[in-house]
């Protein structure tokens, strides 16, 4: 009996906690915050849709729901407001395929495989996305509409160099007799395959009348590792 009256103290003083949380006014700097990420969400969605060119600093505010000049109290300029986007999620999805890859080479040992490194750089970025909902699919379509262009392609070098180089030593160390001219044309198309499907367009669900999905990433993750390694080794033959 005594422990069932302790449990319901600490459970009712855990709900008076809650509500007292909600009672509380918030800090500036959490009210600063809140307005920053809201900004960079609505930047986020207009850019995966518009490119850089394709918005406005007054586009992103009118989604907001602020005056434009309250953007330029967080942001110099649009470009500024571009490269912060960009950033936000570009060390998570990074660093996440990084700790994927050293994980790969390390349990592979002296027998890694194309497949392997593939699976390792493919499937943690399609799960993030996947699993992250709709702000991390819009932040997977920025980075298609972008990648091409030259100010995320700066970025692309910027933040993402790391990672693939990481791929193409394991790659090299899987496929010793390849030319290094073979591994990094092979890396050129998986990249072009993944940015395809992160771009979701919508192609592939009219091609072939909705079989299948261009936002359905578990479909993609189930076979583009194991198609693309043997595009790989068939550059040998």
């Amino acid at each position: 009996m005594t422990k069932r009256v302790s449990a319901d103290s600490k459970a009712a003083g855990s709900k008076a906690k809650r509500a007292a949380d909600k009672r509380r006014p918030r800090t500036k700097a959490e009210q600063r915050a809140e307005s920053l990420e809201q900004i960079l969400d609505a930047a986020e969605y207009l850019f995966s849709k518009h490119g850089l060119y394709g918005v406005t600093l007054r586009d992103v505010a009118e989604r907001v729901g602020i005056h434009t000049t309250l953007l330029h109290y967080y942001f110099k300029d649009k470009n500024n407001l571009f490269e912060a986007v960009f950033a936000r999620r570009a060390s998570v999805t990074s660093g996440r395929r990084m700790r994927a890859l050293e994980e790969y080479e390390a349990a592979a040992g002296k027998r890694p495989t194309v497949e392997g490194a593939l699976h390792a750089f493919l499937d943690t970025d399609l799960d993030l996305y996947y699993e992250g909902g709709e702000l991390w699919m819009n932040y997977a379509s920025f980075c298609a509409r972008v990648s091409n262009t030259p100010e995320g392609a700066k970025l692309m070098d910027e933040y993402f160099d790391p990672v693939v180089l990481k791929l193409v030593s394991i790659l090299k160390k899987a496929l010793p007799d390849y030319s290094d001219e073979d591994i990094f044309w092979g890396y050129h198309f998986v990249t072009g395959a993944l940015m395809n499907t992160l771009a979701r367009t919508g192609r592939i669900d009219r091609l072939s009348g909705g079989i299948c999905r261009s936002d359905d990433f578990p479909a993609v993750k189930k076979r583009i590792a194991k198609f693309m390694a043997a595009g790989f080794l068939a550059l040998k033959a």
